[in-house]
């Protein structure tokens, strides 16, 4: 026993000393610390494949490929007259300090339907003459995944280069033999991090996942949002698709889309961009538009940092909408001093979102946003997968990030940040139309003792889901 007790107690040192020397967040030291104390010499597996040290491996490998497409982002200069954007200067010079990416000019247009979006994504890849370069989190092999499956083999036997790029875990239903009819056509199709124990049956880890959604076309077209290739998101097929919006770009703007997904395309293939990709006549368009890529690649969280510095410097309003709503404890903070200074704050969450513990987490911050004076509006109509933010009358936020702990810092995730009175006014129109389907969340509210402790059990869950 006394061998057990001795062997016991090194390993609880050993892992102290380990996940202190990592400088984590005290919190979160001590909760891989009490968690792991229970499980001796297996809890060092498991810290070593799913822990932060995981992340610190994917950081180096990832930097690796961003030294490598270094001439790629150096070789694009902006056109951008940062003049324009008034006083959101600073989210400018916060974006470029943190992803190297500047802003540029650029044609935008807000898609509020999927099916729309399908029909405009559909389109421009139909007119690609060069290249088609896309990167989903979920791609089906359903009815719409077929159509678009179809439209890409056919670009490929025209040569057109087509290079598709789909996570492990979102599109899990693709099989090679749905995949092969675009490989034979010389498409390429890659899967973003892949569990090398699929074999077995088992499913990839659901973190370091890529959930972007990207559509380049030859260099100057392109799309990024919320919307995945799935009839879950086409209304054209079912009536209560989910209500979600994107957006379609034509200008300058789009090269630093297109360098995101060759950081992602080269590091899980490790083929190089062309040189020649790099395009020669630019477009000016109507907005600057500013791209930011964010994952745990890096350890500023650019788009975290951005939208939080973005709420804390509003004067007039922060409209936010996102299908899974699990803040910590800053974006808290930030989002009741805003609205406590008089901000307009209003938040369009999903009344449902078929995750049961997000649903519950994001309705214990209910009671302490609204007695601050945010505006909480549920959606009733269907699930909603807007994930926008608009800022007093000349920011808007729109891509694939949630506001949540796991697209923050946990995912690779995209957003387009577009500067202009007339978008703003856009999908502020679309804001007022979903706070019309929805219900008020009431200050006070009164609910069941189980329901409160179910919402505050789910809330520990927080840094997890």
């Amino acid at each position: 026993m006394s061998v057990i007790l001795g062997l016991w107690s090194a390993y609880i040192v050993l892992l102290i000393l380990w996940i202190i020397w990592q400088k984590r967040p005290p919190a979160v030291a001590v909760g891989w610390i009490l968690a792991l104390a229970a499980l001796p010499y297996l809890g060092f597996v498991i810290y070593h494949f799913f822990g932060p040290r995981r992340i610190e491996r994917r950081r180096l490998q990832r930097s690796k490929t961003r030294d490598a497409l270094s001439w790629h982002a150096h070789e694009h200069a902006a056109n951008a007259p940062l003049s324009s954007v008034g006083n959101f200067s600073h989210l400018i010079r916060l974006g470029v300090a943190t992803t190297g990416l500047p802003p540029a000019t650029c044609n935008v247009n807000i898609i509020t339907e999927g099916g729309a979006a399908f029909d405009a994504i559909f389109a421009a890849v139909g007119a690609a003459k060069r290249h088609v370069h896309l990167e989903y989190y979920i791609f089906e092999p359903d009815q719409t995944g077929t159509a678009f499956l179809d439209l890409l083999v056919a670009k490929a036997r025209e040569g057109v280069e087509v290079r598709l790029l789909v996570d492990a875990l979102g599109s899990n239903r693709l099989r090679q033999g749905f995949l092969q009819p675009l490989i034979n056509a010389g498409g390429k199709v890659a899967f973003f991090h892949p569990f090398l124990l699929a074999s077995l049956g088992f499913r990839p880890v659901v973190n370091l996942r890529t959930h972007r959604k990207i559509v380049v076309c030859d260099d100057w077209t392109g799309f990024v949002g919320g919307v995945n290739i799935t009839d879950n998101e086409n209304e054209r097929i079912h009536a209560n698709a989910y209500k979600d919006i994107h957006l379609s770009m034509n200008g300058d703007a789009v090269f630093n889309l297109q360098h995101i997904f060759w950081e992602d395309w080269h590091y899980t293939t490790g083929e190089e961009p062309p040189h020649t990709s790099v395009p020669t006549k630019p477009i000016v368009g109507n907005n600057i538009v500013h791209i930011l890529g964010s994952g745990p690649d890096t350890p500023w969280e650019p788009i975290r940092r951005v939208y939080l510095s973005a709420i804390a410097t509003a004067q007039h309003r922060v409209w936010l909408t996102t299908p899974y709503f699990v803040p910590d404890e800053v974006a808290v903070a930030e989002l009741t001093s805003a609205a406590l200074r008089g901000v307009d704050v209003r938040i369009v969450l999903p009344k449902k979102t078929g995750h049961f513990a997000v649903t519950l987490a994001a309705r214990s911050y209910f009671d302490e946003l609204t007695a601050a004076g945010v505006v909480i509006h549920e959606y009733t109509e269907k699930m909603l997968h807007s994930k926008t933010m608009l800022i007093d009358d000349r920011l808007s936020f729109i891509g694939s990030v949630n506001f949540d702990n796991r697209s923050f810092k946990l995912n690779f995730e995209v957003c387009a940040l577009v500067f202009g009175q007339e978008v703003a006014q856009s999908l502020a129109t679309q804001f007022e139309q979903d706070m019309k389907g929805s219900i008020t969340v009431l200050p006070n509210r009164r609910i069941f003792p189980w329901v409160h402790l179910a919402e505050a059990t789910a809330r520990l869950l927080g840094p997890l889901l």
